[in-house]
């Protein structure tokens, strides 16, 4: 379980800024605006950030209340989801819950291009504190 200090550091992507858009579309029509954030593997192994896949959920598992640096984003729900390969157990994405616009919105309001990261820092167990830099 990550701890208040844990962060990383990931360089934005094309697919993370607009993910509704530069996504293969074999399930569903393109969606645009819609973004996240990455979750490197070391780091979900690291902190235990888990998908579906893992008996371990809820908050400080696969959920997180999140706000940004910035105040666009305030105490939303972020779902750790997604796998590198069929079954693994480890998060590879954060979206919000139930929302897959809003992160894209937040990096749309904050102007991030792929010349900027995204830092992400728990403040405790269950908490993220979110910044583009």
């Amino acid at each position: 379980m990550a701890q208040a200090g844990n962060t990383y550091t990931v360089k934005l992507k094309p697919s993370h800024l607009d993910w509704g858009e530069y996504r293969n579309p074999t399930n569903r029509e393109l969606i645009s605006g819609e973004g996240y954030i990455p979750i490197p593997k070391r780091y979900a192994v690291q902190y235990n950030i888990f998908n579906s896949n893992n008996n371990r959920i809820g908050l400080g598992y696969n959920l997180f209340r999140a706000s940004s640096v910035d105040g666009f984003l305030q105490d939303v729900l972020l779902l750790a989801q997604g796998c590198s390969e069929a079954g693994d157990p480890y998060a590879k994405q954060f979206s919000v819950d139930n929302n897959l616009k809003l992160i894209g919105q937040w990096y749309k309001n904050c102007g991030a291009t792929t010349n900027n990261s995204v830092r992400v820092t728990w403040v405790s167990s269950t908490d993220i504190v979110l910044e583009i830099v």
